[in-house]
């Protein structure tokens, strides 16, 4: 039958080779599409290093001298935060609480630095976070070390004077884990002055839910308390069970029991909250791609389905022939599948050259700078040859039913 089949196709290579142009076309364009969504699904599945569940932001405020219950004698601002933490942290309710600038999740202030070891630094040229914490910070959200270390682990390297490094921060210089690190020296900002110790590598922290872990490099510090006074982000972990009318309950107990002089309670907002906020704009921008991607799928299924359904409408008289001569319905319908799939099998092989070409011309969706990883454009290429031969199918199947039904002199006398 494949001889036939292959015999058949050179013969009618006049209206074939329309057809394998447009799947040639279509291969391309769905697979740009299908690469684009892939590298977004990846990206969005990846672990994010963290955990805001049962999570809520407290920002801090001080009363002016223009307030009738401003204290001029109030000046241990340092001491003042220091005391409103340690009271949240007693809290029953409360499981971990930290202070700490620029650094928690989804938060857009940002600040970097550069961290070096022996001769390798990395920060000039890539952006990486510097997260200025309390020891708590980690057992509120939950990080986890590269070996395996528990956010109670991490919080007491910390409090020891220990940094915290994302396991990956020296992936571009062919070292793809900071484990064999651990205890040696580290430098920030260029500052060989201040040695630093690596008390554990963590699992990399993304920035955000679209942005691949591989390059998401961050750096933990110890926050001494002579700097409190410059940490307005007071993050805090609620017990799983206790997480009832948390913002509610805190809100009551603010004036009287979590005043701490000049010091007070501005805003209390929960991480999901800010998550959605923070993640809004990107998540429209991702909305609008895929529904634009999936509308020109929907194009590209309706251009075959009509392509393929035109063509198997206009060999009712070649169907029913076949059926004369005795073949069944399953050979017929196999028949006309398979002349789609070869067409598409060739214009697949001359796609995937052109594939190359844009993948080596940068033209296709970026994952972290990197345009041509074998397995993802492997697995874009077969997606989209998948789904292309699905629409083939669908395109044969109701047309070829419908010619099989009709009796075969039927058909022959209107041919």
């Amino acid at each position: 039958m494949s001889k036939k089949l292959f015999k058949q196709i050179r013969n009618e290579w006049h209206y074939n080779i329309w057809i394998f142009v447009e799947l040639l076309i279509v291969s391309v364009v769905m697979w740009f599409i299908t690469d684009y969504m892939y590298v977004i699904a990846r990206n969005y599945i990846e672990p994010r290093g963290f955990d805001i569940s049962h999570c809520y932001l407290i920002s801090m405020g001080k009363l002016t001298p223009n307030s009738h219950e401003y204290n001029p004698a109030d000046t241990t601002d340092n001491d003042d935060r220091a005391e409103l933490l340690n009271r949240i942290q007693h809290r029953p309710e409360v499981e971990a609480a930290s202070l700490s600038s620029n650094s928690y999740p989804y938060d857009g202030s940002n600040s970097s630095t550069i961290i070096s070891h022996d001769t390798i630094q990395v920060g000039n040229n890539d952006w990486t976070m510097r997260r200025l914490v309390t020891p708590d910070f980690v057992r509120v959200f939950r990080y986890q070390g590269a070996n395996g270390e528990t956010p109670e682990q991490l919080a007491n390297l910390l409090s020891k004077g220990d940094i915290l490094i994302s396991d990956n921060l020296f992936n571009k210089h062919r070292m793809p884990s900071l484990t064999g690190l651990i205890g040696k020296t580290f430098h920030l900002n260029l500052d060989s002055t201040i040695n630093y110790t690596l008390g554990a590598s963590l699992k990399p922290v993304k920035y955000d839910d679209f942005e691949s872990a591989h390059y998401s490099y961050s750096g933990m510090i110890k926050l001494g308390k002579e700097n409190y006074k410059d940490m307005n982000e007071l993050c805090v972990r609620v017990k799983d069970n206790m997480d009832h009318n948390f913002i509610d309950n805190l809100w009551r107990d603010a004036d009287k029991q979590l005043r701490v002089g000049n010091l007070y309670i501005s805003d209390i907002q929960s991480f999901h909250d800010l998550h959605t906020s923070f993640e809004r704009l990107k998540m429209n921008t991702v909305r609008n791609y895929v529904a634009g991607g999936l509308f020109l799928m929907l194009n590209i299924f309706l251009g075959i389905l009509g392509t393929f359904w035109f063509r198997t409408q206009q060999r009712k008289g070649e169907i029913a022939l076949f059926k004369a001569l005795g073949s069944t319905n399953h050979d017929v319908f196999k028949r006309q599948i398979l002349e789609g799939i070869i067409l598409l099998s060739i214009a697949t092989v001359f796609a995937t050259i052109i594939d190359l070409n844009l993948t080596f011309a940068n033209f296709n969706a970026a994952h972290d700078g990197i345009y041509f990883e074998p397995i993802r454009f492997t697995a874009t290429v077969l997606i989209s040859y998948f789904l292309i031969a699905t629409m083939i199918i669908v395109g044969t199947w109701f047309p070829a039913r419908k010619a099989m039904s009709i009796q075969p002199a039927e058909a022959l006398h209107e041919e």
